[in-house]
């Protein structure tokens, strides 16, 4: 059971990681295409969870936990861009 509740999941996921891909491209405002940018990012994460789950090896949580500080990060510096004109000051 818990392998079609996996499934479904990822399925779901990765149906919200396309239509975030979408937002992205198509986003009316650059503040739009941040939020698709971080949300990729938490849907991304997801997606390692779950695929850490289905395989069962402890390296895939380390992986998301990587790849959530480096989205932080991104985000946080892309937003301070828009803001700022610069990011480092």
């Amino acid at each position: 059971m818990i392998g079609y509740a996996l499934t479904y999941a990822l399925g779901c996921f990765g149906i919200a990681l396309a239509c975030n891909l979408w937002r992205v491209l198509r986003g009316p405002t650059i503040a739009d295409r941040i939020l698709a940018l971080d949300t990729m990012v938490i849907n991304m994460i997801a997606l390692i969870v779950l695929y850490g789950i289905r395989q069962g090896g402890p390296l895939n949580f380390e992986a998301a936990l990587l790849f959530a500080m480096t989205g932080f990060v991104s985000t946080v510096a892309y937003a301070k861009f828009l803001l700022r004109g610069n990011i480092i000051e």
